[in-house]
């Protein structure tokens, strides 16, 4: 017979934590430890379940790198003890947290499932507890052999589970909150769960791999048509910045503001990085296909290829941190480290074995 899978449920705050105080009306955050109380048929699954809190519910606007790092350790920690691990997170910054989880983790065999909801757990109409579910149920999925069907951080919402580096959330009052138009779903779930063998990542590292550091001097900046140079000169002042991320027009395109690029090019040259991503929802950054892009290539800024916003920001911040020197940084921020852009070939692992 096969074992009981062993999964760890760390809740860190957010809207699928809550329930309706009877008497005042207000939403307040549960004892997870009760949880079976709330989702009584989470009782009807093969699954040994232990929940684990921040000492604190954050609520997830207030997310930083810290959290993250807290939130990483915790599974880091316990990671051989558990099959699996599903994250209840609040979904406004949720992808933020699912990306940087997925650089600071490397090497991953287990599922690391991100979950939350549009509406609090206790109320009637809540998707919560179709999320939380199919979240146990995909992080206890097991393939033939015994291994996890997903090794990976991935997001699961609405019947959708996307990578989790590759996900936006692209609504604010919609059930189908995320999206992922860059890279295909992981798994659909209908009246079955329905994987998606060959889009799920395989690390090829043969352990698991901490790297807690993260650089939060990372700035991100979208370009409007006529924008004010000069209102953006902190982003681009080395005091402040080591990394300023880029959100162009269209394949990477930015106008061709003789300040801007002087701006651009005295950062660059003073030892500051920049990544440029696209602001459509999807595609791809393709610096030098027109004029207006050309620039970028000639003075050095990356080209982020299609990763997300979220992806961007903390990718900077991971490989700021971690980079031995700038050209080593340059590189992972190019490289495909854990399936976050699309590249030829394998995801690079030679900067963390």
């Amino acid at each position: 017979m096969k074992s009981e899978p062993k999964l760890l449920v760390i809740y860190t705050g957010g809207t699928i934590g809550m329930i309706k105080d009877h008497r005042t009306g207000a939403l307040k955050a549960f004892d997870f430890q009760h949880i079976h109380d709330h989702v009584p048929e989470l009782e009807r699954f093969n699954v040994s379940l232990t929940t684990l809190s921040f000492p604190e519910p954050i609520d997830s606007s207030e997310m930083t790198p810290l959290h993250w790092f807290e939130l990483a350790n915790m599974i880091y920690a316990h990671y051989e003890q558990y099959d699996g691990f599903v994250v209840l997170h609040g979904s406004d910054t949720m992808a933020f947290s699912a990306s940087a989880l997925s650089f600071m983790l490397q090497g991953l065999k287990k599922p690391v499932v991100f979950t939350g909801s549009q509406l609090p757990i206790g109320t009637i109409r809540t998707d919560g507890k179709e999320n939380l579910i199919t979240a146990i149920e995909i992080a206890a999925d097991r393939d033939a052999q015994g291994q996890a069907i997903v090794q990976e951080v991935a997001v699961y919402f609405e019947y959708s589970l996307y990578r989790g580096n590759r996900c936006s959330k692209i609504s604010a009052n919609q059930f189908e909150a995320f999206d992922s138009p860059n890279y295909p779903e992981l798994a659909v779930a209908g009246v079955d769960i329905n994987y998606h063998y060959n889009m799920l990542h395989r690390s090829q590292l043969e352990t698991l791999i901490f790297l807690p550091k993260l650089n939060e001097r990372v700035a991100l900046l979208k370009i409007t048509p006529g924008f004010p140079v000069q209102a953006y000169h902190g982003f681009f002042d080395r005091h402040y910045t080591d990394g300023v991320v880029l959100e162009t027009f269209g394949s990477g395109n930015a106008p061709s503001h003789p300040a801007f690029q002087a701006l651009i090019e005295q950062y660059i040259a003073s030892g500051g990085l920049v990544l440029n991503t696209t602001q459509c929802s999807s595609g791809a950054v393709e610096q030098g296909k027109y004029a207006t892009s050309s620039f970028f290539n000639q003075v050095g800024v990356i080209s982020g290829k299609d990763l997300t916003t979220e992806a961007a920001v903390t990718k900077m911040m991971f490989a700021l941190a971690n980079g031995k020197d700038q050209h080593q940084t340059r590189e992972m921020l190019k490289a495909n480290l854990c399936g976050e852009l699309s590249a030829d070939g394998s995801p690079r692992q030679t900067y963390f074995s």
